[in-house]
């Protein structure tokens, strides 16, 4: 979910190319998790886990039209990836999911539009899904692990690794503290906004977490400045209080989610005023 996790796309099956019934040839895309691929005018991704497709992509698809057809195309402020199914009606093969191509786009890693972007997404996807959807339960990836352990819903488990004592060092410093109501958010937005011809944004590849707003946008500030150029200092509105608590699940759900195999020293700049918070500091 970082570009530490990118490789070498995979290439898609041919039952896949003819089940989303594109061509053959395919090109590597940049952005996201650095695995997509072009074929004809879809975006396919590997990796993509049934049960969450299921519930998700609908859903998005709903909102991704009803984005689409607000009237003022160059003034839009969001807008979603359509996901798209295979001719059988799936919305995943062989682990691949598939998305419209948005030609003319350009990745964004400006913390400033990430932020805005994140405000306005959080806010259509609290009323697109109000409820809980049953598949996030069932997920028991590396991401969801994460995220149970930075919010106390199982214990801590490290290993030997590099973040190890980094993740002992944000654990002992979180407290209990009211984040705001759990809704539907994006868990790894930045690097998964592109702006297109009009400058909108438009959202991709929506990594689902059932968790407060305020943590998501933790996530996305921490992962601009460790990943995408935004100045350090952008962390120092999050050193103290509830911020500060909301940063510090966002560090430790990344360096778990990574399996502690992370830049401790990289992670410790960005982290500067966050680490050193004193009393009062949340």
């Amino acid at each position: 979910m970082t570009p530490a996790s990118a490789e070498l796309p995979a290439r898609p099956s041919a039952e896949v190319l003819d089940l989303f019934a594109v061509p053959e040839a395919v090109e590597p895309l940049p952005g996201g998790q650095g695995r997509s691929v072009r074929a004809g005018d879809l975006v396919l991704s590997p990796d993509r886990d049934p049960d969450v497709l299921v519930w998700l992509n609908p859903a998005l698809a709903r909102l991704a039209v009803r984005l689409d057809e607000r009237p003022g195309r160059s003034l839009r402020d969001l807008r979603i990836a359509m996901p798209v199914p295979a001719r059988d009606g799936s919305w995943s093969v062989g682990g691949w999911g598939a998305s419209r191509f948005e030609p003319g786009t350009v990745a964004c890693d400006d913390l400033a539009v990430l932020a805005a972007t994140a405000h306005v997404l959080h806010a259509e996807l609290a009323v697109a899904v109000p409820q809980r959807p049953d598949g996030l339960d069932d997920r028991e990836d590396r991401w969801a692990r994460a995220e149970r352990q930075a919010f106390g819903e199982q214990p801590l488990i490290t290993a030997a690794g590099p973040g190890a004592t980094l993740a002992a060092r944000l654990h002992e410093a979180l407290r209990p503290v009211d984040l705001g109501p759990d809704q539907l958010v994006h868990a790894d937005l930045a690097g998964n906004v592109l702006l297109d011809a009009y400058g909108a944004p438009v959202v991709i590849d929506v990594a689902p977490a059932w968790r407060p707003v305020r943590w998501a946008e933790a996530v996305c500030a921490l992962d601009a400045v460790m990943w995408f150029g935004a100045p350090l200092d952008a962390l120092s509105a999050w050193s103290q209080g509830v911020p500060r608590q909301a940063i510090l699940r966002a560090a430790l759900f990344r360096v778990l989610a990574d399996a502690l195999d992370v830049d401790v020293a990289a992670y410790e700049r960005a982290l500067g005023p966050v680490l050193v918070a004193g009393p009062g500091g949340g």
